[in-house]
């Protein structure tokens, strides 16, 4: 059996962040050619941003640590350490409002 600690990974991602000039980092901690769920780890130092993308499919977000902000078309969800948020099929963004930390999985329909 795998496991990962994910308190000390935030932790590494989120000083990783802080000093990269993105603002960000980031750890897939499942997933990959041979699987249908990707669950990666991404940390945001506060004030940054995923900018805009297409929408990976069927995913979920779950916040780890800190506050972020997530636009989706003309919605906005605002979330917290232990808040939890299905992702719209649509363009969106995410916004560390403070330094965060999500898990955010996808499901992958086509492996081959």
């Amino acid at each position: 059996m795998e496991s990962v600690g994910l308190v000390d990974l935030v932790g590494n991602l989120l000083e990783k962040a802080r000093s990269a000039s993105a603002g960000r980092s980031a750890q897939t901690v499942h997933g990959g050619q041979d699987h249908h769920l990707r669950q990666t780890v991404i940390a945001l130092a506060g004030g940054r941003a995923l900018g805009e993308h297409e929408s990976p499919g069927e995913a979920t977000l779950q916040v780890l640590e800190g506050t972020v902000r997530l636009h989706a078309g003309d919605e906005s969800w605002e979330g917290a350490a232990g808040d939890f948020v299905l992702i719209p099929p649509v363009r969106h963004d995410l916004e560390a409002v403070t330094d965060a930390a999500v898990l955010l999985s996808v499901a992958v329909h086509d492996i081959s």
